[in-house]
């Protein structure tokens, strides 16, 4: 994983109110609760006394009591109260567990992979969706995140994965594409067009005109978006479990119908569509060997997969660049 960002983890319908979650990120178990406040905490689901997962307890007075032995543990990880000591006795500073910062907002939360004193700003979003309306799902793949990611910068799968649906129309011909890259934000523009045998197809740098192309993009680490017009989108959270684990959150937005009763239908519509494109993916993915991407593989790489060649560059560059300590 990418060192120092905030990564997408967890819808917020998911976290409730009065129970604490345990759940696996970044091949580690957390747990998550909400205060008083309703505010997100995350800490790890260990208790730093006997080991114990901490989900498995309940939530008082906006802190997570331990299931064992009544151990309450603040927002920061640190052991409020030992029960056996007594509740004028403080614990000791060393009675603690890892404790994560989290962000919630857009309907998501978010969890900082780092060092506090890296992070400095608020996550990024693609916020023109806040005016839009959304179905969801949630769908688990048994690969590395990176992989899932790869699967929609590639262009080149479309006709073939998605010939009864997205894909129709046998446009196996790819000109470019076209990728630009902007700090953390990749933006790549699709031509694919059918091949009647005479046709060459257009190197990057021959394509004119390519802002008015059909683009997607993704942002770093975890996010992506596919402008497919300017009242439709489907948006993508690639949530990383473990080495061999995703968690992927699409969304499919949308401003065209307002009317409530028949928006409701027009996103759920939307959602089962969504549900069945991913799935055609999912089959054919999961099969990739080895099931982690990386800049330098045993492949064949074409043109047409320029995105996946700059996501990886560009990936790699991120990791170097923010090792841990």
């Amino acid at each position: 994983m990418i060192f120092n960002q905030w990564y997408v983890i967890l819808e917020s319908k998911e976290l409730k109110k009065h129970k604490p979650l345990r759940i696996k990120r970044f091949n580690e178990f957390i747990s998550l609760w909400r205060d008083e406040n309703s505010n997100v905490c995350c800490i790890a689901d260990r208790c730093c006394h006997r080991g114990v997962s901490l989900s498995c307890g309940k939530i008082v007075n906006g802190k997570l009591e331990c299931p064992f032995h009544g151990f309450i543990y603040d927002k920061t990880g640190k052991v409020r109260i030992i029960p056996a000591n007594g509740k004028n006795n403080p614990a000791p500073e060393t009675m603690k567990v890892q404790a994560y910062k989290t962000f919630e907002a857009y309907g998501f939360i978010w969890l900082w992979w780092g060092e506090d004193d890296k992070q400095d700003q608020e996550p990024f979003f693609f916020k023109e969706l806040e005016h839009f309306s959304y179905s969801s799902l949630k769908d688990h793949w048994n690969v590395h995140y990176s992989r899932a990611i790869e699967n929609q910068l590639d262009v080149v799968h479309l006709p073939f994965v998605h010939k009864t649906t997205i894909g129709r129309g046998n446009k196996t011909l790819v000109n470019g594409p076209v990728v630009i890259r902007e700090n953390e934000l990749i933006t790549f523009y699709v031509n694919n067009v059918k091949d009647d045998g005479k046709t060459t197809p257009l190197k990057p740098d021959e394509i004119v005109d390519y802002e008015n192309l059909f683009h997607l993009r993704f942002h770093y680490p975890n996010i992506w978006q596919n402008y497919i017009s300017e009242k439709i989108r489907a948006f993508a959270a690639f949530v990383p479990v473990d080495e061999e684990n995703t968690v992927i959150y699409i969304r499919y937005y949308q401003n065209m119908i307002k009317i409530p009763i028949l928006k409701e239908l027009f996103n759920y519509i939307g959602k089962v569509s969504s549900l069945i494109i991913l799935r055609q993916d999912k089959r054919v993915v999961e099969t990739q060997l080895p099931k982690k991407s990386g800049l330098k593989m045993d492949e064949h790489l074409i043109m047409g997969d320029k995105p996946i060649i700059e996501y990886r560059k560009h990936r790699n560059e991120l990791i170097e660049n923010n090792q841990k300590k």
